[in-house]
């Protein structure tokens, strides 16, 4: 029988379909006037034996005609019918058939009745993945795309409309690049084109799924996708499932925040990098932009003050924009009414999700709202640093990019993110204050050299070591000593730290005090020695377990050189320190291989002088071993720049210094290590300067002195001293010749003061008392330390030295 095609579905699954189902044909009265061959396949009747009868009489059992006929009511009612009805076959089996029954009305206007059947299975089964299909496009919360063989869109379903507020027919017909940003639709597209040639299903693959009418709308999508194909094999396109993962990424992300926060965050002990360190992981997966401001005695070290906010400095914003009105380094005015100020006030972060809702946000300053809205900022986060129970600053996030505002989720995190960061401000900026404290003590244990000393001129550098290791032990000084001589120190106590700071300012008090003693470099060294190993056993009585200050101690190295300008004789003894460097008036430089000593503190080895003589100005360079290790440990490469600058004998002293530091430190890099830096230039006291006579030891040798002595000085131009320095000579030989034996040696030297000494070959110590009033004596020694602004005594191996000094008269105007 031939019937409309429209009535049937083209569908090879629909059991409905046009030589697929069961076709029968009823007129008005239900007489059988079409029969179709899938008919008779599935009841047994052939068309013979069925047209012309009742439909009634001969599909249906009597004890089904009750239901059948309540079926044909409701279908005339309704002009049609579709459902399962039971059918007797040819056999006489009952079977269950579905039906779909339509009325069509005939030209001249007769009406028949279109019965189309299939078995019941099939019928069900059909039915369920019509029902499958239609809650997938219509009530699934899972997002269906379907994709025609071009790579266009077939078929959106209900739960992609809601997801991205584009209607479901919108994208039908168009590729992904017209609806999705040009950055998501690309692979978008290749997905479909990869699945569409291949035929290998794609398993939840995440990409961005932004749509072109929102593009600043974060959507992140987990995707799975298929081929469809017919029957015959035909590839009919796409399938693609998507469930919006947004939420799920944006935890993740968080989470992967916060852990890249514990390594990212703290990497130094120094308060601002620390707080650049946070502003950069800010705006890595949580803000736009980032701002860290913190009270100014944070970032001074200071411990901050807890009933005051206090003025605020800004440590660091990223990224950086020049359109911000406060700059890294700039001092940040807190409003009253900002979210900042309220943030310090209570403590706790304050969310501006959409800052265009707060009447406040444009209460606040005018210049700051403009730029802020230049930049398309929208939303806010202002978290407050607080550490122990003290406020450090305040943190600021700004959306800008983004076009999601702040969530309570986004403020959490900030907060977590913002007490790590916190913690590890406050240790930087105790450190700090530590730091700073062992800095300001070492500085003050280092002696401002003098510049106009008549046996050298000096220049010298004190380098302390970068913010990790923290100030060490180095030092370096410049003693004046009798008889117009200098005495060239530098140390190196091993380690850092105030415990470095204060081994060192022992050891240079003592080296001063030792040197006062006129004592021969390798006794100095000897008994630095000895001083270090009581040190060291006292620390290690009272050490409780904390051994670094005994290693510090022991670990000591010193370098101690006594030069003479009359003699231009220097003297020197190291007890483990790198060897000095001498440079020749003609440029040539030496290495000194004097011995090295053990370390100070070692005990039970001897110290060796040793002696040359310096012609007027050479160099002598002094420095601990931070300075040959500051450029990368290539020691090789140091010594030969430090050979070339100390070549230039005749630049500034200050010009030279510079240039050693400059070659041996590369660029905006602070060292490791401490290091010290000690380079003198030799003088030479013209012979002019100098007397010197040899007197028997007899009665008449104290006027001898007063004679030489008032004739030097009168041809010095310094009669004014003659008096006292007559008497000072005259007392210091009587003294000689009363207690020693052979001549005495008396010797004038004008520097920038008087020195008179008088040498002899007794080693017996003079003592400065007070005499009675009975006695006839005694009174020498008390005169000489009256009239006399130093005196003291030396020794040699031939004998003592006795000294003063006097300062010279100034000069007429």
């Amino acid at each position: 029988m031939g019937m409309p095609s429209a009535h049937f579905s083209e569908s090879p699954e629909d059991p409905f379909a046009l030589g697929r189902g069961a076709s029968a044909a009823l007129d008005a009265r239900g007489t059988v006037v079409g029969w179709s061959a899938r008919a008779q396949e599935l009841l047994g009747y052939r068309a013979d034996k069925v047209l012309g009868r009742s439909w009634q009489d001969v599909l249906v059992d009597a004890a089904d005609l009750h239901v059948v006929r309540s079926v044909v009511v409701e279908a005339v009612k309704a002009g049609g019918w579709f459902g399962v009805l039971p059918v007797r076959h040819r056999d006489g089996h009952r079977v269950q058939m579905g039906f779909r029954a339509r009325v069509i009305t005939r030209e001249g206007g007769g009406q028949e009745w279109l019965l189309v059947g299939a078995p019941a299975a099939e019928v069900i089964a059909w039915q369920r993945d019509r029902a499958l299909l239609d809650g997938l496009y219509r009530r699934s919360p899972i997002g269906l795309v379907t994709y025609g063989p071009d790579r266009t869109v077939i078929r959106v379903n209900r739960a992609v409309e809601k997801a991205s507020g584009v209607p479901a027919e919108a994208p039908v017909g168009h590729h992904p690049s017209e609806f999705m940003v040009a950055e998501d639709a690309g692979p978008t597209d290749d997905r479909v084109r990869h699945v569409l040639e291949t035929g290998e299903p794609l398993i939840f693959t995440e990409q961005s799924a932004r749509a072109r009418h929102d593009p600043g709308r974060e959507r992140i999508v987990s995707v799975s996708a298929f081929r469809m194909e017919d029957s015959a094999g035909r590839v009919l396109g796409v399938a693609e499932t998507i469930q919006d993962v947004t939420d799920r990424h944006r935890a993740q992300r968080r989470l992967a925040l916060l852990n890249e926060a514990s390594s990212l965050i703290g990497t130094s002990l120094d308060v601002t990098q620390t707080a650049r360190e946070l502003a950069q992981v800010a705006v890595r997966g949580l803000a736009d932009h980032c701002s860290v401001d913190l009270l100014t005695s944070v970032t001074l070290g200071d411990e901050p003050v807890a009933e005051s906010a206090g003025p605020l400095l800004r440590a660091a914003l990223a990224p950086p924009e020049p359109r911000v009105p406060y700059q890294e380094g700039e001092v940040v005015p807190l409003l009253a009414d900002s979210p900042q100020a309220r943030c310090l006030a209570e403590r706790r972060p304050i969310l501006e999700g959409l800052l265009s809702l707060r009447p406040e946000w444009y209460a606040m300053d005018r210049r700051r709202i403009e730029i802020a809205s230049g930049l398309g900022v929208h939303s806010l986060i202002a978290v407050p640093l607080v550490a122990r129970g003290l406020v450090l600053g305040v943190v600021s996030l700004w959306r800008s990019r983004h076009a999601e505002p702040f969530e309570d989720d986004d403020a959490a995190v900030a907060q977590e993110l913002t007490s790590r960061a916190a913690v590890c401000i406050d240790n930087a900026r105790r450190f700090t204050q530590q730091q700073s404290a062992a800095l300001t003590l070492q500085r003050s244990l280092l002696p401002s050299v003098a510049s106009d000393l008549p046996a050298v001129e000096v220049a010298c550098r004190y380098l302390p070591a970068s913010g990790e290791p923290g100030i060490g032990g180095d030092w370096f000084d410049v003693i004046p000593l009798s008889g117009a001589r200098v005495a060239l120190v530098v140390g190196d106590v091993v380690g850092h730290g105030i415990h470095a700071a204060a081994s060192m300012g022992r050891l240079r008090a003592s080296a001063r005090t030792l040197a006062s003693l006129d004592l021969e470099p390798d006794e100095v060294i000897a008994r630095l020695d000895d001083l270090v190993s009581l040190l060291a056993a006292e620390l290690e009585e009272n050490a409780e377990g904390n051994h670094t200050a005994i290693e510090q101690i022991v670990g000591a190295t010193c370098l101690y050189a006594v030069y003479d300008p009359i003699s231009q004789r220097c003297s020197l003894a190291r007890a483990g320190h790198p060897a000095p460097l001498m440079s020749s008036p003609d440029g040539e430089v030496t290495v000194l291989e004097l011995p090295a000593g053990p370390p100070l503190g070692l005990g039970g080895l001897p110290f060796e002088t040793y002696e040359l003589d310096l012609p007027e100005g050479s160099l002598l360079t002094l420095y601990t071993n931070g300075l040959l290790e500051a450029r990368d440990g290539n020691i090789d490469a140091a010594l030969k720049d430090l050979h070339t600058c100390l070549g230039y004998v005749t630049e500034p002293l200050e010009q030279t210094c510079h240039a050693v530091v400059e070659a041996l430190l590369p660029k905006d890099h602070r060292p490791i290590d401490d290091i010290a830096l000690l380079i003198a230039r030799t003088r030479v006291l013209p012979p002019e300067n100098v007397a010197s006579w040899q007197l028997p030891l007899e009665a008449t040798a104290a006027a001898r002195a007063r004679e030489l002595t008032a004739a030097k000085l009168t041809e010095w131009g310094l009669t004014e001293l003659a008096f006292t320095t007559e008497l000072v000579a005259s007392e210091l030989v009587t003294n000689a010749y009363r207690y020693a034996t052979g001549p005495a040696t008396l010797r004038l030297i004008r520097t920038h003061c008087l020195i008179c000494e008088v040498s002899d070959s007794s080693h017996t110590s003079p003592h400065l008392r007070r005499a009675l009033s009975t006695d006839e004596g005694g009174r020498g020694l008390f005169l000489v330390a009256q009239l006399t602004e130093r005196w003291g005594t030396r020794y040699t191996h031939e004998g003592k030295t006795v000294w003063t000094e006097q300062p010279l008269p100034p000069p007429p105007t």
